[in-house]
């Protein structure tokens, strides 16, 4: 019989599980302004890329509780590894929008783009391969002894790929210190999720492999807190990995390249627009007076208003030029790449 996910907040907004008590409200209003900003970049990038000003981009529409949740509780020597779905995770962390920006015009972003160091792999495309990834860094913190953990996240369509289980089997073996996010948003393009396993739900593959797992509803950032609380705590105390299935949908298309109402049943689609993560997380605020009307209107302007200067800052800073393909691959490059550059200069 199917679990039922871990619930801190109903649909509606309202307390149905206990609150955690160590969150201050400068907390709470941080993660729901970065769910907006993470609202707000990936329409801008949509429509970006229908202007032919960005490459094809993969929306977070009704993710953004589990796009932010999963990086709550990650301290800066932290790792993040996700796909483009999980840039919440990527703003909370600190990586400013404007880095990924220019990533989405086909650049590799520059140091001057990103700041600082903030322990994220770059944004994932090919499927699962961050997964391996982020159980490699966790090896590699735990054979350092430096205390350093890992949360990497994948979709639901990429526990098909050998690299999920592969890595899930190698964190379960050495005690990795890793915490493998599933955001299960029930398509993989436009194959369903129950066509993706025969198991009912993506968090039974862990016992297989000896890996304590949970189920959250990811469309609820506290829940989405909690649970990932647990888990961080217990690879940072050396108990190992921890698999998570949080729980959402996709609100939009696969990428910009989707026509998702050739296959997506409208009325699935109506169902979980009544369970958006934001109505949700701010009904909350609003009920713990941490928001009213007018609070909220200003939070969100600001949200848009800062995207909207990063956006700017990206689309303007200058290109690479051409001899960057050959740049950062070997300290002194080989006779037939030397020739290859003067040609294509």
């Amino acid at each position: 019989m199917p679990l039922e996910p871990y619930q801190v907040l109903n649909s509606e907004g309202r307390l149905v599980g206990p609150l955690p008590g160590d969150l201050s409200e400068e907390r709470l209003l941080k993660w729901y302004r970065t769910m907006w900003e993470t609202r707000f970049f990936s329409a801008r990038i949509v429509a970006l890329q229908r202007q032919g000003r960005a490459t094809t981009w993969i929306p977070s529409l009704g993710q953004e509780a589990a796009s932010v949740g999963l990086a709550t509780t990650l301290h800066k020597q932290d790792w993040l590894t996700a796909s483009p779905r999980e840039i919440g995770g990527y703003f909370l962390k600190g990586i400013p929008p404007a880095a990924i920006t220019y990533f989405t015009r086909g650049y590799t972003p520059p140091a001057e783009l990103f700041g600082d160091d903030f322990h994220c792999l770059p944004l994932t495309i090919v499927i699962g391969t961050q997964v391996p990834h982020s159980v490699g860094l966790a090896m590699a913190a735990k054979l350092r002894g430096s205390g350093e953990i890992v949360v990497g996240s994948c979709g639901d369509g990429a526990t098909s790929e050998g690299d999920f289980s592969e890595a899930l089997n190698f964190a379960g073996v050495f005690k990795a210190p890793v915490v493998l996010v599933v955001v299960n948003n029930g398509w993989a393009i436009s194959v369903p999720r129950a066509r993706q396993s025969a198991v009912q739900q993506i968090a039974e593959r862990g016992q297989g492999f000896g890996v304590p797992a949970r189920i959250v509803d990811g469309n609820d950032i506290l829940a989405m807190y909690s649970v990932m609380q647990e888990a961080t705590d217990r690879a940072r105390n050396g108990g190992g990995p921890t698999l998570i299935e949080a729980l959402t949908y996709r609100l939009s298309a696969h990428s910009t390249a989707d026509d998702p109402t050739r296959y997506c049943p409208p009325e699935e689609l109506a169902l979980w627009q009544t369970r958006d993560p934001l109505n949700r997380f701010r009904q909350f605020l609003l009920d713990q007076s941490l928001l009213d009307t007018a609070s909220d209107a200003a939070l969100q302007t600001e949200a848009r208003e800062y995207i909207t200067a990063q956006v700017e800052l990206a689309q303007a800073h200058p290109v690479p030029s051409p001899a960057a393909l050959f740049d950062n691959v070997y300290a002194q490059l080989t006779l037939r790449l030397e020739r290859q550059r003067r040609e294509l200069m």
